[in-house]
């Protein structure tokens, strides 16, 4: 008797970024703000526009890591990277994922407390979190936690699925220099680029 062919489908086990993401957006669907993982794609546009430079990168709302995969592969060092995930499950999948990361379980509206032990000036922001999915008083609380951290010139990169709405960002000193649009994912997104004017 013949054994049975392998499926060539691949197996999801329990641990999954995959099966984490599900769970995450089933428990509370308004915090990952989104039906499914970023796009490869997406992930590399993003990561595309963060400067390789001396400073800090800071990505608020890991995920399951797919744009923190993406920073690492565009060249950011892994000691200069910084990933703030508010799920304790998802922190711990990105610690495990990225043992080289410093990998924070915590909340973007206590960043000040968070990175109080930080001296190096902060470059870029990656975020990936669903700001228009928050209410008004969180997103305000995120862009007062910004305006402390952040210096003249300071990137934030931030996407949307809400292709055709101005850019939003947590603070007015957040101006937008360019927008782009990434058809190859799913559902279609938009990546705005913020530069932070300090006045």
């Amino acid at each position: 008797m013949k054994a049975n062919k392998k499926s060539s489908m691949p197996e999801i086990s329990a641990d999954s970024g995959l099966m984490l993401f599900i769970r995450e957006i089933i428990s509370n669907p308004s915090a990952m703000g989104a039906a499914c993982p970023s796009s490869k794609k997406l992930a590399e546009h993003i990561a595309s526009q963060v400067p390789l430079n001396e400073g800090l990168v800071l990505e608020l709302g890991g995920g399951t890591g797919v744009i923190t995969h993406a920073l690492l592969q565009r060249g950011v060092n892994p000691e200069q990277l910084i990933v703030v995930e508010r799920s304790a499950s998802l922190a711990q999948h990105l610690q495990e994922r990225f043992p080289q990361v410093h990998i924070i379980h915590g909340d973007a509206r206590s960043l000040s407390e968070l990175l109080k032990k930080q001296t190096r000036p902060i470059s870029a922001i990656v975020s990936g979190l669903p700001l228009r999915s928050l209410p008004k008083s969180t997103v305000d609380m995120i862009g007062s936690q910004l305006e402390t951290l952040l210096l003249e010139g300071a990137l934030y990169i931030q996407f949307t699925y809400s292709l055709y709405r101005q850019p939003l960002s947590p603070t007015s000193r957040l101006h937008c220099m360019h927008k782009e649009y990434i058809w190859r994912n799913f559902p279609p997104a938009r990546v705005d680029v913020f530069h932070y004017v300090d006045q």
